[in-house]
């Protein structure tokens, strides 16, 4: 998943190679979360999710997405870099959702956790873009080959799996009727309304954080405070990983919602309290931005899991598509506002709009712990 952010390595770079302007290297990093909606759609409508096995669809999304990415050495500039960075998200869409669906295979007493890891080690793939402007950046060109060399070798790995695990989801053909009933269900529906509110935070949160800290006292204006800066926004992401393990931990001792309903409460939270606290010192803003992304990314895995004990069993892989392309749509629209927000009010606002995603989240999961009304069609 390096190839994801590879981009955001070096966007300093590329600003003075390609002449952008400050909306352009935002459109970078937007470029991947629609080309993965894009990507994500197509494999849920046309069935592969479903019909091919998911490592072969993981190896080659790998491939694809790897030499996209190492096609932009060649880029003449921002038009070709963008359609290339659209192209990489569509690549890893086949990527993402069908390794879901691989580890939940192997799994049904501790899926949570199992899926809590996976998503931590995405996370560890997004903080590092922040470590490598702490250590002073690398030349463009090598971070591309390196990220691409990573991808390719991770989807040629994925050969090495002989089959699924011993809880393999039902092989079938496409039905588009039934795999869109799938994500209609009730409680599938209400936990992808609770991921929506989720993932209104959370990218926004990693693609905003390193701005936010550098803009604060005792950072701003310091010799070091860009790099400093850097460093702490790669902990407050990067600790997210520990966060994912707690909450599958959490899940599969209390239940999915239980564990998604405390993540959501204590990021929702955070974000309200730093809205009112980032004028304070500064080691207590960054202890609770890291707070803050512990628990931001501890549910997502949580989600997923709902879906694939919640959908019908013959259509897993559609429906984890759709509940993904849903959240990456809604990632681009808050990686645009927030700077947008800050710039014409405060971070104050920027942050409590933030705060709304987690709320609606709440909101959904209450009601998926709910019964259902005796009249109301249940999954089936």
């Amino acid at each position: 998943m390096s190839v994801w952010f590879s981009a955001s390595f070096v966007v300093p770079q590329l600003q003075q190679l390609w002449n952008l302007r400050s909306g352009q290297s935002s459109l970078l990093t937007i470029a991947v979360q629609l080309g993965f909606v894009l990507g994500a759609l197509t494999f849920a409508a046309t069935g592969l999710a479903d019909a091919v096995p998911g490592r072969r669809l993981m190896c080659v999304g790998a491939l694809g997405a790897a030499a996209v990415n190492l096609g932009l050495l060649w880029a003449p500039g921002f038009a070709v870099a963008l359609l290339l960075r659209t192209l990489t998200g569509a690549f890893l869409a086949a990527v993402y959702p069908p390794a879901l669906k691989e580890v939940s295979s192997w799994f049904q007493r501790g899926r949570g956790t199992a899926l809590g890891v996976m998503i931590g080690a995405l996370t560890l793939g997004s903080a590092a873009p922040q470590l490598v402007k702490a250590a002073g950046g690398l030349d463009w060109k090598l971070v591309i080959v390196a990220t691409s060399v990573l991808t390719a070798t991770g989807g040629l790995t994925t050969l090495l799996i002989r089959g699924s695990g011993p809880f393999p989801f039902p092989k079938s053909v496409f039905n588009l009727k039934s795999a869109l009933r799938a994500s209609r269900s009730r409680r599938v529906l209400l936990a992808n309304v609770g991921y929506a509110g989720h993932m209104w935070e959370l990218y926004a949160m990693w693609a905003w954080v390193g701005t936010f800290l550098a803009g604060l006292d005792g950072l701003a204006g310091s010799p070091n405070g860009a790099q400093n800066a850097a460093f702490a926004a790669f902990i407050c992401i990067g600790v997210g990983a520990i966060g994912c393990l707690v909450g599958g931990r959490i899940s599969d001792h209390f239940g999915r919602a239980q564990s998604a309903l405390i993540s959501l409460a204590c990021s929702g939270g955070a974000a309200v309290v730093l809205a009112f606290i980032h004028s304070l010192p500064l080691p207590l803003v960054v202890a609770v931005c890291a707070f803050w992304g512990f628990w931001v990314i501890a549910d997502s895995a949580q989600f997923s899991a709902m879906v694939t004990e919640n959908a019908d069993q013959r259509y897993v892989g559609s429906a984890v598509s759709f509940q993904l392309s849903i959240g990456y749509v809604i990632t681009a629209a808050t990686i645009y506002l927030v700077p947008v927000l800050v710039e014409s009010a405060s971070w104050t606002a920027a942050l409590l709009v933030l705060a709304l995603g987690p709320a609606v989240g709440i909101g959904a999961l209450l009601a998926y712990l709910r019964p259902a009304a005796p009249s109301s069609e249940v999954d089936r």
